[in-house]
Parts: structure tokens; sequence; C-alpha cells
């Protein structure tokens, strides 16, 4: 029986990755670590979606290494060579190999360095796992993606689509809320392209998850615009359900239809804007979250400020914003890139406007009262989510997993505050 430390980084389906690995830790009769000092063996699930995640990514496992170490995720997989740079001795382990997560660490706890970074999973549903939150079941519904976006590593990590089996993922949602979840998060790279390559879809999954008798909510994660246009009207259907969260990510990326173009997204800036449009028409108060990258290879000013009159006008509530950096083995790696400076003045003015709209977005729900599912401790309040999924803060004394009825008295760019109604 060993020690087994692990630590997580990136995207709802990574942490769900780490999820499962400690699962089958614990199974395999290890223990897991309360910190890395007391280790006998050091595991973690990486991310390399961008260059300083990359470079957090490399910190770590040089600060790791002193110990065994397995490296896991989508660094080892999209990018070994830089692993075994700084580590030379550690094991690699894939985002679609967490099978064989137990010959990796038992090789590795003695001395043998072992590389499983080949495709053998074909579904991750029905594992056992050790949850990061008690309440939250984060329930991965695919790997890989159908996209050849220019930019992005994600593909070399996770691969093409493989959707799970519709079935699968229902049972595997009755297990965590008969286990104590509150709040079920449907993930995967794409959602959008869900069942496409096994004759469903996502609105039919989210219908039948939405079926299962107990109280619970649902996130539906991240699909790229690509795929909206042939679910759309049976994704705005699904969405009536109370279970469901009102909230949709949908990653535009460029308001510039060249530079969406180059990116190879499969989408232009009109997909957004219709699914905002016709998701706030039918839901009035309904959350929108997106990303943009700034200073993709070749955007000129003009392509620059279509991009903000896109945000401008479709005033999203979550922007997750990044300056373009490349990531080896893509495409747009190849290409001239914009200078820094420039990148980074566009992206403070980006910056400055998307948190005036996300403050004024907020500041329009002062007054609401509703009940709010608490989801989370933070230093010194507990955050919950309402019905759009909204973040909601209070100092009252109530614990992770209740619901409780909160009117909202303030508001700032980054959530809502207010105290349980009486």
């Amino acid at each position: 029986m060993a020690k087994i430390w692990v630590e997580s980084y990136g995207c709802s389906a990574s942490f769900a990755d780490a999820e499962m690995i400690s699962g089958l830790i614990v199974n395999g009769g290890h223990t897991l670590a309360d910190n890395s000092r007391d280790a006998d063996l050091n595991l973690i699930v990486t991310c390399s979606v961008k260059d300083a995640t990359a470079n957090k990514m490399v910190n770590r496992i040089k600060r790791l290494k002193s110990r065994p170490l397995v490296v896991a995720g989508c660094l080892a997989k999209a990018e070994p060579k830089s692993v075994e740079k700084f580590s030379p001795n550690a094991s690699l382990l894939g985002p679609n190999s967490i099978g064989k997560t137990l010959q990796v660490i038992d090789n590795t706890l003695l001395g043998k360095k072992k590389v499983e970074l080949e495709d053998t999973d074909t579904t991750k549903t029905g594992l056992p796992k050790v949850r990061l939150n008690p309440i939250v079941g984060i329930v991965e519904i695919a790997s890989g993606c159908m996209s050849e976006c220019t930019f992005c590593q994600t593909k070399l990590a996770r691969g093409d689509l493989q959707s799970y089996r519709l079935g699968d993922i229902v049972r595997q949602v009755s297990y965590e809320i008969k286990d104590g979840c509150k709040e079920i998060w449907l993930t995967s790279t794409d959602n959008g392209c869900y069942g496409l390559d096994i004759g469903t879809n996502l609105p039919e999954l989210v219908s039948k998850v939405s079926d299962i008798p107990q109280e619970f909510m649902i996130r539906v994660g991240m699909m790229n615009p690509m795929y909206m246009p042939k679910i759309k009207s049976d994704l705005l259907k699904s969405f009536e359900n109370d279970k469901v969260f009102k909230f949709l990510h949908v990653p535009v990326q460029s308001g510039s239809d060249k530079v969406l173009h180059e990116m190879k997204r499969g989408h232009t800036a009109g997909t957004f804007r219709d699914v905002v449009k016709r998701f706030r028409s039918k839901f009035p108060r309904f959350t929108i979250s997106t990303d943009i990258i700034v200073g993709f290879p070749g955007e000129t000013k003009q392509d620059f400020e279509s991009t903000v009159e896109l945000i401008t006008e479709t005033r999203p509530d979550v922007v997750n914003l990044s300056k373009y950096s490349q990531r080896p083995g893509t495409p747009a790696a190849e290409r001239i890139q914009i200078p820094v400076a420039e990148v980074k003045n566009r992206s403070k003015e980006l910056f400055d406007l998307i948190n005036k709209i996300a403050l004024e977005n907020n500041q329009e729900w002062i007054g609401w009262s509703g009940m709010v599912l608490f989801d989370e401790q933070t230093d010194n309040m507990v955050r919950g989510r309402n019905f759009a999924y909204k973040p909601v803060f209070v100092g009252e004394s109530v614990k992770v997993g209740d619901k409780a009825l909160v009117t909202i008295n303030r508001a700032t760019n980054h959530g809502l505050y207010g105290q349980i109604a009486s």
C-alpha cells in the first residue's frame, strides 16, 4: 500500500479524470495523501490548452519530481517530450488511458518508467471515483471532438469524438445522485457534437437525464457553436425542464468571420449571435458564457473591432479572455505572430469592456429573490448557484448541499451577494 498525492488542472473533463484516477487508486489498495510532501508517489493531471498553463504544468512537474512521479492528462499526451525534458524518469498516462492507472502507478513505485498514451478507454462511465466536491457529480459524456481548430492542442491529446452510450450515462448520473450529488455536470471536450457518431444528440441526452426522478440540477458543459444550428431547436426544448440550469458555455473565439475561418472553427459570428438571441428570447434570465482569443495570427485591427462589436452587442455574462499563445504541433503556431505589445493592448481594451458588461448584467439581479443551491465553501462565505447558474455568495451559516431562499442586495462583475430570506 502506498500513499499517493493527486492534483489536477484545466477543464471539468480533467477534473473528472482526476476523480476517476483517485477512485482507481483507492480501489487498488492504495491511499490518497493529504499533500505531496507525505506521498510515496505524486500524480498530476495536466492541461496544455494555453502557453501559460503549460508553463505552470512544467513548474509543478519540477516541484513534484523529487518523488516517483506520474504525469497524466493532456500535456503528457500532446507533448511527451516536453515532460521528459524536465522529468526524464516520470511515467506518462494519457487522458484516454486511465484504465491503466494502477499498472502505471505500480511500475513507477518499483522504479520502472511506464508510458501508457494509447487510447485504450472505450468509456469512462462506471469507473470508481473520489469526488473533489461531494455534491457535484462530474459525468463525462464523450472523449475527443470533431473539430480541427488550428490553435488547439486538445485534439492532439484527446483525439476524435467517441460518444459514450446514452443509457450508460443515465445510469452514471443516477448513481451520482443516489450517492448524494445535488448538481450534475455533463462534460466533454465538446458537448455540442455529443452523439453524432452513435445516432443520438445532446438534446436527447439532456431530456433523458432530466427524466431521472430525484431532485437535482444539471449543468450542460461547453459546446462549440458550429453544431448549434443542428440541435438548437431541440436543445431549447430540453432546457425548459426546471432541472436544467439556464446556462450555456458557447466559445465564439472571435467576432471576425475571416479569423474564424483561419481558426477552422466551422461557424460564423452570426451563428453565435443567433444562439444568444434565441436562448435569451425564450428564457429572459439566461447566462451566456463564451471564450475569446485576442491576437490570433493575422488578426487585423478591423478583425479585433469586429470582436469588440460582437461582445458589445451580445453582452455575454462571462468571457474567458485569452491572449493567443503558440501551442506546439498546431498549424497556427507556424504562422507569423502579432507583436506582443499589440496583443497586450487589445486584450486590455477587451478586458475592460468585458468587466463593464459583467457588472451591468449582474446589477440587474439586485432585488431578485429565489432559491439557491449552495455548492462550495469559500474563505469566509458560502457560494451557491441560482437557476441561471449565477454565482451567489452569502455569509450566513448555510452548508454545502443546502438550498435556501436568497435575496440579492449587491453585485460585482464576479457574482451576486445576498442574504438568506426570512
